[in-house]
């Protein structure tokens, strides 16, 4: 693949991901841009690179970057959060208390210290929906799921800000470990859908990756 690299001393291949997800998470929706020395055909460079990466990681798409920066086209992200060990009906209490309140304040070290910042403004919309027996395995322990739809905001509100909320709110603690995958990303509409940011280059490399 004929990759552009940056100048200076120690050239870097010119990749950037849009909001990469946390460490720890799983997610079936992250985006890269590539800068590329010539022109190609997107699909050759999905293909070119889904044959090189290892199984599970799957390059579904890619489009001609044009117009806005895939950072730009990118303002919120939808998790599904399993709970494992919890109740739907113990999670919900939870989640109502969130959503009733004005503003859940979190605190949480980063690069520029420990910093305190409000996780409720950030999230669009926190819903359970049906855990049903996928969820727990076959264990028969229950598992609460939560539907989860966050802006990007500074500093980032991460899935375990959000639980960090609900322990804030209602004293909610998994008693296991949970799992956060992030579904999709993009920019939010005023339904609170998430716009793929793949379609505007689709209009005119960005690539896809899960």
């Amino acid at each position: 693949m004929p990759i552009a690299f940056s100048q200076g001393f120690t050239p870097h291949p010119k990749i950037s991901y849009a909001s990469a997800a946390p460490t720890g998470t799983a997610s079936e929706a992250e985006y890269l841009e590539i800068g590329l020395q010539a022109e190609v055909e997107p699909d050759w460079v999905r293909s070119a690179l889904d044959e090189a990466l290892s199984p599970g990681l799957d390059v579904l798409d890619a489009a001609v970057a044009s117009g806005e920066s895939l950072a730009d086209r990118i303002d919120a992200s939808r998790w599904r959060l399993e709970l494992p060990g919890l109740t739907d009906t113990a999670v919900s209490d939870a989640v109502t208390k969130f959503r009733d309140s004005s503003e859940v304040m979190v605190e949480r070290q980063t690069k520029q210290g420990r910093r305190s910042f409000d996780t409720r403004a950030a999230v669009v919309s926190i819903e359970v929906i049906n855990s049903g027996p996928a969820a727990s395995g076959g264990s028969g322990e229950p598992c609460a799921i939560l539907d989860v739809v966050v802006r990007q905001v500074t500093p980032s509100v991460r899935p375990d800000d959000v639980l960090a909320g609900l322990r804030v709110v209602a004293d909610l603690e998994p008693p296991v470990p949970p799992r956060a995958t992030r579904l999709a990303q993009g920019r939010l509409t005023a339904q609170g859908a998430i716009v793929d940011p793949l379609e505007a280059g689709h209009d005119g490399a960005v690539v896809g990756e899960r």
